[in-house]
C-alpha cells in the first residue's frame, strides 16, 4: 500500500480502540530482499522473519529509492501481519511493511530504535 504524501491530509475517522487491537503490527528481521521487475511500481520482495508465532512472510515494498537490497537484509521493520495476502504478478504479498512518505513521497521504513525479538507486537 502506498499512500500519497499530502500534509494538508486530516486524521483518519475515530475508531474504537477494539478495532486498532484487531490490526496485529509486529516487528520481523529481513532475512532477503531481492529486485522485483515484475512489478508495475518499483519494488523489492521481502522476506521478513516475525519469531516463532508468525513465521517467515512474505511482502512486496516499493522502497527502492532510499533503500537497496544489501541495505535491508538484517534491517528490523513493523508491518501488519493480519491483513489477507494480495497477488501482486506471480509474489504473494501476505504483509504489508510500514513505512512514511517524505517530502517527495518516497517511502521511509518504520522502525524501532532499539532491536526487539521478531514477533514483538505493538501496542
Amino acid at each position: 500500500m502506498h499512500l500519497t504524501h499530502n500534509p494538508d491530509n486530516p486524521p483518519a475517522d475515530t475508531i474504537a480502540f477494539a478495532d486498532f487491537l484487531k490490526v496485529d503490527i509486529r516487528i520481523g528481521t529481513i532475512m532477503r530482499a531481492e529486485e522485483f521487475p515484475e512489478a508495475r511500481k518499483p519494488a523489492f520482495k521481502l522476506w521478513i522473519d516475525f519469531g516463532p508465532g508468525v513465521g517467515v512472510k512474505k511482502s512486496s515494498a516499493q522502497i527502492t529509492e532510499h533503500y537497496t537490497c544489501a541495505d535491508l537484509v538484517g534491517r528490523q521493520v513493523a508491518a501488519v501481519v493480519n491483513f489477507t495476502p494480495r497477488q501482486i504478478g506471480k509474489f504473494m504479498s501476505e504483509v504489508l511493511t510500514l513505512g512514511y512518505p517524505d517530502d517527495q513521497g518516497r517511502i521511509i521504513l518504520a522502525n524501532v530504535d532499539q532491536t526487539m525479538p521478531n514477533g514483538a507486537r505493538l501496542v
